[in-house]
């Protein structure tokens, strides 16, 4: 799995099988890829609600096995996310369980960064579709393409909420990335993957259960509120799951770290928005964006820095007593 296996496919661009002949030239290099692939896997490969487009997998793949021969996992499955494809849910999600030995192919939902509006920074908010603005600096709120390997475990308690007329606790597990390269900080940028559900606190109450008073505050209460699933919304930067997904996956990583690859990275936004001939980005966002956009760690992360210096957040209020 050497470098040709990682590159061959940069610039597929068509749906299902038939990508080598968007490539011209190129073909015969994409059509001797294409009978690396085992064949189960074949038929999900493409631009196609369902499927991962070829250089997507192909990256995702070598990462893979790279660390597989390194000793780094055992695990049987790995992960892989393009970015660049519209949030969606079900067959139209961009999130990839790929394990080859049980020939499973999954797909499943996950958010992009939302980004900010910073007045004397810089706009690289994103919308709620399509993700335009990419970074690896701290406080940017925004998704980094590259390799991770999932990491340590950590669950934490988010507070109350009433379901069916009872009072539930929402745990939530938050599974670490850990990168290199340009996504190296992802533990500084606390940049991992974790159920999209969190608990919007609106007051504060004694907890119901005992057991639970451990994550009281000084006064003995806990966070009360809304049950809030943003399935197929945007993030903080960090991968996010449906709640039955992400119990599948955190199932899959405990203590069985996997590789999670991240498309595209930075040298792939340059290249669409330079419009380099063959460069891959999904049709339909590329449509809706106009041109991606990637924002280096080294000018936007010293800019943030000076922004939050200049305009300090207020420092946080303590919620109400629930009446």
């Amino acid at each position: 799995m050497g470098r040709s296996l990682l590159f061959a496919l940069i610039g597929v661009t068509c749906a299902g099988l038939a990508f080598a002949l968007a490539l011209g030239g190129a073909a015969p290099k994409a059509q001797a890829q294409q009978a690396t692939w085992p064949q189960w896997l074949l038929p999900y490969i493409g631009t196609g609600d369902g499927q991962i487009a070829p250089v997507v997998i192909a990256r995702a793949r070598a990462l893979y096995y790279q660390k597989l021969q390194a000793g780094q996992t055992r695990n049987p499955c790995y992960f892989a996310m393009d970015a660049t494809r519209p949030n969606g849910v079900g067959q139209q999600g961009r999130f990839y369980v790929i394990c080859e030995r049980d020939q499973v192919f999954k797909v499943m939902s996950s958010g992009h960064g939302n980004g900010m509006n910073l007045q004397t920074v810089g706009n690289f908010a994103n919308g709620p579709d399509c993700s335009e603005h990419f970074s690896n600096a701290e406080g940017s709120l925004l998704t980094m393409g590259g390799a991770y390997m999932t990491g340590e475990h950590k669950t934490s308690f988010k507070g109350y909420y009433k379901a069916d007329g009872k009072y539930v606790p929402l745990m939530r597990t938050f599974i670490q990335f850990e990168g290199e390269g340009e996504t190296a900080n992802a533990v500084e940028r606390q940049i991992g993957g974790h159920p999209s559900v969190v608990i919007r606190a609106q007051c504060r109450i004694k907890p119901p259960d005992p057991a639970y008073a451990q994550y009281a505050d000084e006064q003995g209460y806990v966070p009360y509120g809304e049950f809030i699933n943003y399935t197929g919304k945007r993030s903080n930067g960090c991968t996010n799951w449906s709640w039955a997904d992400a119990n599948e996956i955190t199932r899959m990583v405990q203590n069985n770290p996997t590789s999670l690859y991240i498309y595209p990275e930075s040298r792939d936004i340059v290249a669409v928005g330079r419009g380099v001939r063959g460069a891959y980005w999904n049709a339909a966002c590329l449509r809706a964006i106009g041109r991606p956009k990637f924002w280096p760690r080294a000018s936007l992360e010293p800019a943030i820095d000076r922004y939050k210096k200049k305009y300090p957040a207020p420092p946080p209020r303590p919620l109400p007593i629930c009446r």
